[in-house]
């Protein structure tokens, strides 16, 4: 009925979700992308740096962590597909951090959230990677609802999200998942998500015909 999902998903289905709140980190409704090299690489000044390296995704879901890398190396003149002598998916941003301060990957993208909570809670693993660049922001991973969910139920879910900074428990809550709290959010957001996917759609569709 209910999931915390990322903003490429949610404009991928939308049609038939409902956005119900996106979280505020620091103050923003909004993350960044970071690509992340390791901590003794300390020529890396850009993702073109990486041409021929391995690479670190986090799934074909994640916008962070697979869709903007990707369509940033577009945005180069670059083919995603053919850059990296290798990429694999960890599966989550965490293990990509684990694999990019490894040398396990030589590179990786991950979601600027869970790198500054890693941070706070397990610096020996961010300790072991350095950051290069930022992306743009973007709107906050969102909590959605599914579109048959009952009006009374989307409200009062909606209700003690964007009024957990509010009490004691819901407060300790969000200090522990690194969050402001909750705002009720708009779609616009997730515009720049929305133009990313389909430039790199219409350019899967430009290759598929050639």
């Amino acid at each position: 009925d209910f999931a915390w999902i990322c903003g490429y998903p949610y404009v991928s289905h939308k049609a038939k979700l409902r956005l119900l709140a996106v979280p505020l980190s620091e103050g923003r409704p909004q993350y960044q992308s970071y690509l992340i090299v390791p901590a003794t690489d300390k020529q890396t000044g850009s993702i073109l740096d990486l041409r021929g390296k391995v690479f670190a995704y986090s799934d074909p879901d994640s916008n962070s962590g697979f869709l903007y890398p990707r369509y940033a190396l577009m945005q180069l003149k670059e083919n995603p597909d053919r850059f990296f002598s290798k990429t694999f998916f960890t599966w989550a941003h965490r293990k990509i951090v684990e694999a990019v301060g490894s040398n396990l990957a030589q590179g990786g993208a991950v979601d600027s959230y869970v790198w500054e909570t890693l941070h706070i809670y397990h610096p020996e693993l961010t300790g072991r990677t350095r950051i290069v660049e930022k992306s743009p922001y973007f709107g906050h991973t969102p909590v959605v609802a599914r579109n048959g969910v009952a009006r009374t139920e989307f409200a009062a879910m909606q209700e003690a999200l964007l009024g957990m900074s509010q009490s004691a428990a819901g407060k300790d809550l969000l200090k522990r998942l690194n969050l402001d709290g909750f705002v009720a959010g708009d779609m616009a957001l997730f515009d720049g998500i929305e133009r990313m996917m389909r430039a790199l759609n219409g350019r899967a569709g430009h290759a598929a015909s050639a």
